[in-house]
């Protein structure tokens, strides 16, 4: 009987959907196997990274580009080591006793933190277990790099290579993209999605989304959606931001358009599905399951750093429009939903990105090697 540990981090919601997309395929793979995921950076399991991260997202809230310092200090070099180092070793301790309350045969991390507390343990003690990455940006950055990982799984063959040229072997390195959950491919089609929500079949949808955290500049992005003459549906995900679900609340009855406002809600991606159009942050797991969906993006303040990368990654290959600062982001919606040909260029882009068995790829490699944790 196996034991799997997927180790995640509440840092927006990215982490931990693909924690989750990689937690059902195992449930369906093994039915015997004990599975458990732990957010790492919750209160429940440590008060000092639950800390840790409020400070960090209040920090952000007033200093835009202060991941940016951080993905720039953080990116190589002797500080990028040590920086790594440092946060290894602040988390070493939580991570051991979870280790050894649980006794994993593997442990698979969706966010660089606990990996690192990993391959500090694997260094440093006796204890043996196969470490598992899985990145959830396309781009490669030194905060996900560390000995003694057994096994990368990576979006695109550039990260890959990436890796192989940092010296890990060619047979542990996966390019099977960002698990997202496969639920997505049973949604109904869009016509019936809108009846389910309640809207109107017809009229263009737009999506607005900014993350778990409600990020993004939602409510001048609909200042700016109210230059729009023709009557549009807009759709927002507030995520956990109260603040702003209220806002968006207070606009409805004076709004050109039929706005509609959810929390966070397990049903994002039905909205998705409803819609025509998603404008949004670049988050690596927003984007893959518009991907998946062959949904067009209008991307917009991306943060700094692998947020950017997702952005270039998404309109080289086609499949969205990125609002660069100064550039008016209802015209671009407007021009976009005005032109079919172009609707549906960018659904085809989508759709030439999408891996939508990125989770099931990963549950296959893992269950299906060799039985045999001691080498680990």
């Amino acid at each position: 009987m196996k034991r799997y540990l997927i180790m995640t981090a509440s840092i927006g919601s990215g982490h931990i959907k693909a924690a989750e997309a990689i937690a059902r395929e195992l449930r369906a793979a093994d039915a015997e196997a004990i599975i458990e995921v732990v957010d790492f950076m919750s209160r429940g399991v440590s008060t000092l990274h639950w800390l840790l991260k409020k400070i960090y997202l209040l920090m952000l809230a007033f200093v835009p580009d202060l991941y940016d310092r951080c993905y720039k200090f953080s990116g190589g070099g002797a500080i990028g080591t040590l920086t790594q180092d440092a946060f290894a070793l602040v988390m070493y301790h939580r991570m051991a006793r979870l280790i050894d309350a649980f006794s994993p045969d593997v442990v698979i991390c969706t966010h660089p933190f606990p990996e690192g507390a990993c391959s500090l343990i694997k260094r440093l003690s006796r204890r043996r277990f196969r470490l598992v990455a899985v990145l959830t940006d396309y781009s490669l950055h030194q905060i996900w790099i560390y000995p003694r990982v057994d096994d990368y799984f990576v979006a695109i063959p550039a990260m890959q290579q990436g890796l192989i040229a940092r010296g890990f072997p060619a047979d542990a390195v996966h390019v099977t993209g960002i698990p997202v959950d496969r639920a997505l491919l049973r949604l109904p089609e869009k016509r019936r999605a809108r009846e389910l929500l309640g809207l109107a079949a017809d009229a263009p949808t737009v999506l607005l989304m900014g993350g778990g955290l409600g990020l993004g500049g939602i409510e001048a992005m609909l200042d700016e959606l109210e230059g729009i003459e023709g009557r549009l549906t807009l759709l927002v995900i507030a995520g956990r931001n109260e603040d702003l679900e209220l806002a968006i609340r207070a606009r409805v009855a004076t709004s050109r358009h039929a706005l509609y406002v959810w929390g966070f809600t397990q049903r994002a991606t039905l909205l998705m599905r409803a819609a025509d159009l998603l404008v949004t942050k670049p988050g690596a797991l927003t984007v893959s399951e518009a991907f998946a969906l062959g949904l067009p993006t209008v991307l917009h303040d991306p943060i700094p750093g692998p947020e950017e990368e997702n952005a270039v990654y998404a309109t080289q290959h086609g499949a969205s429009l990125w609002v660069h600062p100064g550039e008016s982001l209802a015209e671009a919606v407007r021009r976009l939903l005005e032109n079919p040909a172009k609707q549906a260029a960018l659904s085809r882009g989508a759709r030439s990105c999408a891996r939508p068995d990125a989770a099931r790829e990963i549950v296959s490699m893992l269950t299906d090697s060799e039985d045999d944790s001691n080498k680990f």
